[in-house]
C-alpha cells in the first residue's frame, strides 16, 4: 500500500558549511559541520532512506523501482532518471563561484544531465547577498583572464538578500551563495559542478580545491541574467496562504504558511515533496498521522489522494 515516506536525507560536510542545520533543523549527525542536507535525493552522490512505516530503512530510489512509475506519476515518468533533487544549504562562508552545465554537454561530458536550480531563500544574515550572473557582457577570453588574474568578481552580479527572495539559476548562468544564508535549492538531478573561483581556500588536506575552467568557459553564459522577476502574491486562505514561487520545465514549487490546516491533494499527474522550513506540523492521510518538525521532508507517491498538513510554519510543496 502506498502512502507519505518521511525521509532521511545525506548529509554534506563540505568546507563552507556551518552547524544550522544541526541546530536549527534537527539534522542528526556527529559529522562538526553540515553545509547540505539532500532532502529528497536519488542520486549516485547521495540516497534519501526512508523513516517510517512498512519500507522503513528501504532508499527512496529502491522503493521507486519497486513500485514502478505509478509512484512518481506521469510528468516524472517522461524522464529516464529521477528528475529531481532537493537541499537544504546553510552557507557559513561564500560558496565558489560556478557555473553548471546544460542536458547537451552534461550528458556528452559528464554522463548525466544538466543543472538548471532554483533557490528561495529561508533565512539570512543583514547584509547578506549572492552572485547571480553577470553584471556586463564580457567575452571568453575576458572571462579567462579574469579568472587566471582573480578579478573574476568584478564582473559579477551581487545582489543583497533578505528572506523569502527566489531566484531561477538556469544552467550556464554563473552563480554564487554568500556567507550567512540558509538556502532551499530546487534542482535537476545532477551534481556536476565547474569552480572558477575559491577565495584562494584549501580543503582539508591544505591543498587548493581544484578549478573547472576549461569547462566552465564552454557553458558559461557571457551575458547579464535577466532580473528575477517578481513573486505574485499570497493566494489566502482561512488557515493558510499559498503562492507558486517558480514554475519551469523540471519542477514547480509552491510556498505554504500555515496557521490551521491545508487539504492537499496528489493526483496521477507527479509525486509531492513536502520540505517543512519553520514550525511544528502533523500530517493526517488515510494510514494514520505523522509529526513533522523543522527540516522534516516528505515524499507524498503521485495518484495517493487526498491528505491534511495542520499546524503552525511554513512549507514548501514542490512537484513535476
Amino acid at each position: 500500500m502506498l502512502y507519505p515516506l518521511l525521509l532521511k536525507a545525506p548529509l554534506k560536510d563540505y568546507i563552507w558549511g556551518g552547524k544550522k542545520l544541526k541546530t536549527e533543523y534537527n539534522k542528526k549527525t556527529e559529522l562538526e559541520n553540515v553545509a547540505e542536507s539532500w532532502e529528497l535525493a536519488c542520486h549516485r552522490d547521495g540516497h534519501s532512506i526512508i523513516l517510517n512505516g512498512e519500507a522503513a530503512g528501504m532508499e527512496l530510489e529502491s522503493y521507486i523501482a519497486l513500485k514502478g512509475d505509478r509512484v512518481v506519476g506521469a510528468h516524472a515518468a517522461r524522464f529516464s532518471y529521477f528528475p529531481i533533487l532537493i537541499k537544504l544549504l546553510d552557507s557559513e562562508q561564500d560558496l565558489s563561484v560556478q557555473v553548471h552545465p546544460d542536458n547537451d554537454y552534461a550528458l556528452r561530458v559528464e554522463g548525466e544531465y544538466g543543472k538548471t536550480e532554483f533557490w528561495y531563500v529561508v533565512d539570512c544574515e543583514p547584509g547578506a547577498s549572492l552572485i547571480y550572473g553577470l553584471n556586463r557582457e564580457v567575452t571568453r577570453d575576458e572571462l579567462r583572464q579574469r579568472i587566471e588574474d582573480k578579478t573574476l568578481l568584478e564582473v559579477c552580479n551581487r545582489v543583497p538578500v533578505k528572506p523569502g527572495d527566489a531566484f531561477l539559476i538556469e544552467a550556464g548562468t554563473l552563480h554564487s551563495i554568500g556567507g550567512g544564508i540558509t538556502v532551499a535549492e530546487i534542482q535537476q538531478n545532477s551534481n556536476t559542478t565547474y569552480r572558477v573561483y575559491d577565495y584562494g581556500r584549501l580543503d582539508k588536506n591544505g591543498k587548493p580545491r581544484e578549478l573547472h575552467v576549461d569547462k566552465a568557459l564552454d557553458v558559461v553564459s557571457l551575458k547579464p541574467s535577466p532580473k528575477p522577476s517578481a513573486l505574485p502574491p499570497n493566494l489566502l486562505f482561512a488557515e493558510y496562504d499559498m503562492k507558486q514561487l517558480v514554475s519551469c520545465e523540471y519542477f514547480t514549487v509552491h510556498e505554504f504558511n500555515l496557521h490551521g490546516r491545508c487539504h492537499l491533494l496528489s493526483d496521477r499527474s507527479s509525486f509531492q515533496s513536502i520540505m517543512v522550513l519553520d514550525g511544528l506540523m502533523e500530517l493526517e492521510c488515510r494510514t494514520g498521522y505523522e509529526t513533522l518538525e523543522k527540516g522534516a521532508s516528505v515524499f507524498v507517491p503521485a495518484d495517493y489522494g487526498e491528505y491534511w498538513i495542520r499546524g503552525n510554519g511554513k512549507f514548501l510543496l514542490t512537484t513535476v
